[in-house]
This record gives structure tokens, C-alpha cells and sequence, in this order.
């Protein structure tokens, strides 16, 4: 009787075991995998969700294309050839570049194809195309983002 209670224990334990390991490895996938998104070239400011330290480690990686110039798809990068006018959101980058900021009033920043930085603010990140007439874009990139806290980081 014994030997059957512990072979029905033993058979219960390895029925279970697929399913502790499936779930260890969902867990296991990396941060930045579980906050990809896309990010359109034809919306305001995007909240990306992420809510981001002062002092943390963030890494943006941007790949895709959208529709920035008449005719034209350009990267993340924006268009290789002209700068942003004054009037852009951001006029010291390319002209369809991807931009961020911190927050809601957060300072603005160029991203382009990847950024690393450290936070000096606390908010939301959010994300849009450095372009001042949203309504002719078209297309997304999709960015991959990591925040690693650091000593640093403030809550």
C-alpha cells in the first residue's frame, strides 16, 4: 500500500513538473522583451507605459520605418539629409527623427535608432516622430526599452 501511495505521490510530481517549468520560463523572458511596442508616426505623444526613475538606466533600441517626407520612408533616424526647423518639436535633430520625453512636461530628447542614458526625471515615458504636421505620416517603429535601477534611482 505503501509503494502505491508513494508511486501516485511520484507520478502527481512529474505531471506537475512541465508546468513549473513552462512558468519559470515565462518569468524568465527579459524586460525589454516584455515592453516592446510601436510607436506611430501619425500620433501625438505616445505613453509608452514605462514608468521611469530619476537616476535609473534607460536603453531605447527603435527599428521600423514611417512615412515622414512626401514619397519618402525614413528610420528612426529621421530623414539622413535635413535637419528639423525651429518649429518641430525638437529643432536641433533630424527631421523625422523618433523623439522622447519624461513625464508630461519632461524635457524633450533625441532617441533616433537607440539612446542609453540615465533618468534625471521621473514620469512616464512617452515617445512620437519629430515632425510638426502629423496627419500626412504614415507607418510605426517599434521600440524595444530596458530601465535597469541603479543606486542612483529615486522613487
Amino acid at each position: 500500500m505503501r509503494r502505491i501511495l508513494f508511486l501516485a505521490g511520484a507520478v502527481v510530481l512529474l505531471l506537475m513538473l512541465p508546468s513549473t517549468v513552462q512558468r519559470a520560463l515565462t518569468v524568465s523572458h527579459s524586460h525589454s522583451e516584455l515592453l516592446a511596442k510601436r510607436i506611430y508616426a501619425y500620433r501625438d505623444w505616445q505613453s509608452t507605459g514605462v514608468r521611469i526613475n530619476q537616476g535609473d538606466l534607460v536603453a531605447i533600441e527603435a527599428h521600423g520605418e514611417w512615412l515622414y517626407t512626401p514619397g519618402e520612408y525614413h528610420g528612426p533616424k529621421g530623414h539622413p539629409v535635413f535637419p528639423a526647423p525651429s518649429f518641430y518639436p525638437i529643432s536641433d535633430g533630424s527631421g523625422g527623427a523618433l523623439i522622447g520625453r519624461i513625464g508630461e512636461k519632461g524635457p524633450r530628447f533625441v532617441v533616433g535608432a537607440g539612446l542609453n542614458t540615465q533618468a534625471r526625471e521621473h514620469g512616464i515615458l512617452y515617445l512620437r516622430i519629430n515632425d510638426d504636421i502629423l496627419s500626412d505620416n504614415d507607418g510605426w517603429v517599434a521600440v524595444h526599452i530596458d530601465v535597469t535601477e541603479t543606486e542612483d534611482s529615486l522613487p
